[in-house]
């Protein structure tokens, strides 16, 4: 009996629910924020320590027990630590989806200019892509009415460099869950030395704390291995082609939850930047 439509199907239901936890990150954190129920420093902590206790428990129930070769490092934690951070202070101001495209959009640009640095051979058509990417996140927050703030936008940037850097260090991990396990658990001490540098501005209610948990542990801890289990089943290329919709899922989210408005300059921006990113992915394909 063919069992290739049930396959299809299960990867296709996985891939789905985990670009909706990616996005609901960039929505939960935006929404914890706006409505000042926690400060950005304090849903960092709450979001590492939550996410390295969800994976912990997970590893410990599927029966794993770690080896040396599995372990994370500590430059790949202080790469997600600085993700983190930067993540949080820029949803200050910035909207769901203008955040996720900026976010999404550094993360891709590096992790594209790492293989040109490391060699990689690209031809016309994938230096107009590249090109294209850029200008449609220059576009995004360059100077005009409708511009997000400039400083959280460079924030974000940063925090799009740093997860770029630690996704290109991640790549051919054996057991990916076990190293991001690993990596969480390490952000722990950086996370308890920024509270208490920050601990006088700590802001933090019942509610904030609940969102900072459940971006922590359910959309960032279980969304990771829900979207490793779907990588099984997906080509590198399409697994890269399918995380564009994560910044469209952001900027939907973000419209019906959150009231934000889309603009046109964020439209052209996503057409740019998006369409930019898929046309070097696929030709490279």
């Amino acid at each position: 009996m063919d069992q290739t439509p049930p396959k299809t199907l299960k990867i296709a239901i996985l891939s789905i629910l985990a670009l909706i936890a990616f996005a609901s990150n960039s929505i939960i954190c935006r929404l914890a924020l706006r409505e000042d129920t926690i400060d950005a420093g304090s849903f960092t902590v709450v979001r590492l320590v939550s996410g390295a206790v969800a994976l912990w428990i997970i590893l410990i129930m599927s029966g794993y027990r770690k080896k040396t070769e599995y372990q994370g490092s500590w430059i790949s934690a202080s790469m997600l630590f600085l993700y983190a951070i930067a993540f949080s202070f820029a949803y200050i101001e910035l909207d769901a989806g203008v955040g996720a495209l900026i976010m999404f959009g550094a993360v891709q640009v590096t992790m594209l200019l790492t293989g040109l640095i490391q060699g990689e051979r690209s031809d016309f058509i994938q230096w107009l892509g590249m090109i294209a990417a850029f200008a449609g996140l220059v576009y995004l927050v360059s100077p005009g009415l409708t511009a997000p703030p400039i400083l959280s936008s460079a924030i974000m940037i940063v925090a799009g460099i740093a997860w770029g850097v630690y996704s290109l260090r991640g790549r051919g991990n054996n057991n990916p869950i076990a190293v991001t396990t690993d990596n969480f658990i390490r952000t722990i001490p950086f996370s308890f030395i920024i509270a208490l540098v920050l601990f006088p501005q700590i802001q933090l209610t019942t509610e904030g704390f609940l969102w900072a948990v459940l971006s922590g542990a359910v959309t960032s801890g279980v969304g990771y291995i829900i979207w490793y289990a779907a990588l099984r089943g997906l080509t590198r290329t399409r697994a890269s082609v399918i995380q564009l919709s994560v910044p469209v899922i952001a900027a939907i989210g973000g419209v019906i939850l959150l009231s934000e408005d889309i603009t046109l300059r964020l439209v052209l921006s996503a057409i740019l930047t998006l369409g930019g990113i898929a046309i070097v992915i696929l030709r490279k394909q």
